[in-house]
Formats: C-alpha cells, sequence, structure tokens
C-alpha cells in the first residue's frame, strides 16, 4: 500500500512560480514511477510528467516541457513539480500517482495509488 499527499498548489499571477510536493509513504513507495497530473474544469485528466524512482529517469509533457520540471528528494520520499512561467492555461487540480515501472506512465489508468489533488489557478 502507498499514500501519497499534495501540497503547494495555490492561487498566483501568470508569469509566477510554484513549486508542488508529492510526499509518498509506504514500504514499497521506492519501487514505483511517480508522476503528476492535472485535470482543469471539463477536460480530461492530463499527464504532465513522471519520475521514475529507481533510476531518477523523468520524462517531461511536451505542453510544458521548458517550464516544470520534475525531481526527487530520497530522504524525504518526496518528488517535486516546479512550474515556472505559469499560464492561466495551466490552472487545474494537479494530483501526483503511483504506477509500477513496467506499465505505462502516460495513461492514467495504469496507476495504482492516487493523492487527493492540490489546486492550481493562474490568473492573467
Amino acid at each position: 500500500q502507498v499514500q501519497l499527499v499534495e501540497s503547494g498548489g495555490g492561487l498566483v499571477r501568470a508569469g509566477d512560480s510554484l513549486r508542488l510536493s508529492c510526499t509518498g509513504s509506504g514500504r514499497t513507495f521506492n519501487r514505483y514511477t511517480i508522476a503528476w497530473f492535472r485535470q482543469a474544469p471539463g477536460k480530461e485528466r492530463g499527464f504532465v510528467a513522471a519520475l521514475n524512482w529507481s533510476d531518477g529517469s523523468t520524462t517531461i509533457a511536451d505542453s510544458v516541457k521548458g517550464r516544470f520540471t520534475i525531481s526527487r528528494d530520497n530522504a524525504k520520499n518526496t518528488v517535486y513539480l516546479q512550474m515556472n512561467s505559469l499560464k492561466p492555461e495551466d490552472t487545474a487540480l494537479y494530483s501526483c500517482a503511483a504506477v509500477p515501472p513496467h506499465r505505462s506512465f502516460y495513461d492514467n489508468h495504469e496507476y495504482d495509488y492516487w493523492g487527493q489533488g492540490t489546486q492550481v489557478i493562474v490568473s492573467a
């Protein structure tokens, strides 16, 4: 069993930065790929970024590449999503999730565990 807790969301202006945190617990947490997804009102949940805990490799969605980065702190069992140059279209509920590394991390249906999400609102 893995538990995920997100934090760091908020209301910011366009051009600002935010760092989201996803802290995991459970004895098998470090065997998973941890990813961030986002869902805006009326839209489907979409992939943002993923980090493979075992080798540290990362993948960033093209839509946010160059503005968002994903990283981790091993000691804190935490994955971060650094979001720079935020735009109003980045407004969404951001959730982190855990998937076994042999499954596709792009497909949100493959994920076993989800956090409760943290809201990000970017004003123009």
